[in-house]
């Protein structure tokens, strides 16, 4: 047994890889050609399939961001277009439509207002505005009225609530002539109407 033992230990490699060459040569062969497939076309393949996947994820990145940007865009435009509609609507609807409107308002309306209320109406002053970067025109009043409190406090009610559109810039109420009227009111007013259709 220890004869065979040490005679197979003294047997050469090189004898072994001679007498089995035709088994060595094909297997070695083709792990020689595995390592080449691997090198030559499954790993540059992988980084490839690699960075398709890094520059897939920076552009779904980049969708995300352009259909953020796209949904911010839209609302904002639909924005300005509510906001067009509505001023539109404010000048075609709300504002007197040109100045012989704006004028009727303030002078013929506020009048006969006040004589409903059984306040006197004593004077009126307009002055009509240019701002020329300004689509609008504004006409500028100054009323003088007289009557006792609570006619003057329903008056003012009634204009802040009219359905015309009258700015109150200013209010000044002093004591009046006791003979004519106990209080007097000075009423600063303004009203707007668009520029381009002044009607003047």
């Amino acid at each position: 047994m220890n004869l065979l033992h040490g005679a197979a230990a003294e047997v050469p490699v090189a004898r072994i890889a001679r007498e089995h060459r035709l088994w060595l040569l094909p297997i070695g062969i083709t792990i020689v050609a595995n390592i080449g497939i691997f090198g030559v076309g499954v790993l540059p393949l992988s980084n490839a399939v690699e960075a398709a996947e890094q520059r897939a994820k920076a552009a779904e990145q980049t969708l995300a961001i352009a259909q953020q940007d796209h949904s911010r865009a839209g609302a904002t435009r639909d924005a300005q277009v509510v906001a067009t509609r509505d001023l539109q609507t404010f000048y075609r609807d709300v504002l007197p439509a040109n100045f012989a409107e704006a004028r009727r308002i303030t002078h013929v309306k506020l009048a006969q207002m006040a004589e409903s209320h059984g306040v006197r109406y004593e004077r009126m002053t307009a002055s009509p505005e240019v701002d020329r970067e300004s689509a609008l025109e504004r006409l500028g009043v100054t009323m003088g009225l007289g009557g006792n409190y609570e006619d003057i406090r329903a008056f003012l009610y009634d204009l802040e609530t009219a359905d015309d559109f009258i700015v109150i810039d200013n209010i000044t109420l002093e004591e009046g002539d006791a003979d004519a009227a106990p209080l007097a009111l000075t009423l600063t007013l303004s009203t707007y109407y668009v520029a381009d259709a002044n009607g003047r």
